[in-house]
């Protein structure tokens, strides 16, 4: 085990989730320190791929980009997550945001431009520097003191439209700050229009430049309740279809459908669909905190094998140029094949295709490069990685499981996620198995009538029906065995193997929310207990 590992043992019991998180932050910026740092600066990775990482890179909050084409809604998304306003907020249907905006949290309202942000060794964003004054200029930092933002942060970004001079007109790389970005927030969401899919070259080539970051990406259709149903059904196809051109991966991404913001619906036809989507949606965000160590950890092993790669390619072009005459001539050689190299190296040491950078981006780096100053291989180096990924990296994630059970459940909290908690408001309350919890009246009571009638049409002897005629009614729903049997036992309160008429009306009450499309309780809920059977109930403790 670490060292640090053991540090503060006593105190982590009386800081609770704090000492946890310090400690698996301390041991990830450690490894990296001492083990992939020295083979990043050794092969110049920092100028190929990505800046070195810093401590605020290991200890800042979790982090969600929004990107998306212009008047998708990402500024009122925000929005609609605060319930207030922010500094620099603009919002209208014509392109607005034109600058990166990190909405963070602070004790006091304000803004801190992008040139003073950058210097700024307490936010994870030092190294944007190197993207120039075109770029701080159109960056800031607005911070509030939000309940939500205590726990996450959130990066705006410019509304993307269509054609070249968009692209050429920000006098910055969008496609690298975006890129930038991926790879350090925790989640990308991609917002889109229902009454707008088309996905513009650049919005294409920002999509591309998540590569290697898909785990990380969502999508959200918002504005749904602006089509009826049939509409949406092919908005949502064609989105579909559109993302699949797009985003070359074998799984289908998660797809949230709804209308984010804090309007009434203009269509309320798919109110409980939105619904259902907006809490899944907000499950994923809550559940960023929790989590955000294993990410932090996952993106240090992918940074280790990307390094890896890295030197195997450079000390490889180092090894193949001569010693006197013929460099120049070489090098477009070696440029030229850069392919066969990888599909060579793949070979050689056992990597994955997958582990390797993009081949035209890499080939288009290495014109400006003297390959004749690259180092040669340092086995040492890669062992020490090696070692990393093999044994400590293993001891860490056991860690972090160990104090992810100990600590208290970390969950965003505050904005709209208090608003799908607190009243009658929260996802299924008062449908289903919850219909009628706040009811003096047993729910069931008021279909029982007609449950009767059914009820001693089937024999019923001594007041009872047997499972064989019980099983004629039930079946008749259609639902599976499994279903059905799930149902019987619920609703046999005195487990005799036969139903009463208030047994056999909840049966079917209980059919009833499995044909309306809810699930069934594990357990059966006080409120569904018939009167007649709630004195025979042994009390909880």
């Amino acid at each position: 085990m670490f060292s640090w590992m053991g540090r503060q043992a006593g105190g982590r019991e009386r800081s609770g989730g704090m000492d946890a998180v310090q400690t698996v932050t301390g041991g990830l910026r450690s490894l990296y320190q001492r083990k992939v740092l020295p083979l990043e600066e050794a092969y110049r990775f920092h100028e190929f791929h990505s800046p070195a990482l810093e401590d605020a890179d290991f200890e800042n909050k979790p982090m969600i980009l929004l990107v998306g084409q212009y008047s998708t809604g990402k500024t009122t998304f925000i929005r609609y997550l605060l319930e207030q306003d922010f500094p620099g907020m603009r919002i209208g249907p014509e392109p607005t945001t034109d600058s990166f905006i990190a909405v963070m949290y602070g004790e006091t309202e304000g803004s801190t431009p992008g040139n003073a942000l950058v210097v700024d060794p307490k936010k994870p964003f030092r190294k944007l520097s190197r993207f120039g004054n075109a770029f701080l200029n159109r960056f800031m930092c607005s911070q509030l003191p939000n309940q939500v933002l205590k726990s996450i942060s959130i990066i705006d970004s410019p509304g993307i439209l269509s054609g070249e001079k968009q692209r050429i007109s920000r006098g910055y790389d969008f496609c690298q700050v975006l890129q930038w970005f991926a790879e350090r927030v925790d989640r990308i969401i991609l917002l889109f229009d229902a009454h707008k899919l088309d996905i513009s070259d650049e919005f294409s080539e920002a999509i591309k430049a998540f590569r290697g970051q898909d785990d990380k990406i969502r999508v959200v259709l918002n504005k749904a309740d602006q089509v009826d149903t049939q509409q949406l059904m092919r908005v949502y196809g064609a989105l579909m279809w559109s993302l699949g051109k797009v985003i070359n991966t074998p799984e289908v991404l998660r797809v949230y459908i709804g209308s984010f913001w804090a309007q009434p619906l203009q269509n309320t036809d798919n109110r409980r669909l939105f619904e259902a989507e907006a809490q899944d949606l907000f499950r994923d965000i809550q559940s960023l905190p929790q989590k955000a160590a294993v990410r932090k950890l996952n993106d240090l092993i992918k940074r280790a094998r990307l390094a890896k790669v890295h030197a195997y390619i450079i000390s490889y072009l180092k090894k193949e140029m001569p010693n006197m005459f013929g460099k120049e001539n070489k090098k477009r050689e070696l440029i030229y094949r850069l392919p066969e190299i990888y599909v060579q190296l793949q070979r050689e040491y056992q990597i994955s295709a997958g582990d390797f950078p993009e081949v035209k981006a890499m080939q288009e780096q290495l014109e400006n490069y003297d390959f004749t100053k690259f180092h040669s291989l340092k086995p040492k180096l890669i062992e020490a990685v090696d070692n990393m990924l093999t044994n400590k990296i293993s001891s860490l994630m056991g860690l972090i499981s160990q104090e992810e059970m100990n600590m208290p459940t970390q969950m965003v909290q505050g904005g709209a996620f208090d608003g799908t908690t607190e009243g009658p408001f929260n996802q299924g309350y008062g449908e289903g198995a919850k219909e009628g919890a706040d009811e003096e009246e047993w729910v069931v009571a008021k279909d029982k009538p007609v449950y009767d009638e059914l009820f001693y049409t089937l024999s019923p002897i001594n007041g009872k029906i047997s499972g064989v005629n019980a099983k004629k009614e039930m079946v008749t729903s259609k639902l599976p065995n499994s279903v059905l049997g799930k149902i019987w036992k619920l609703a046999d309160c005195d487990c005799d193997g036969m139903l009463d008429e208030e047994e056999f009306a909840l049966a079917k009450h209980l059919i009833k929310i499995k044909l309306d499309g809810y699930e069934l309780p594990n357990s059966l809920p006080p409120h569904l207990v018939p009167p007649s059977h709630r004195k025979s109930l042994p009390k909880a403790d």
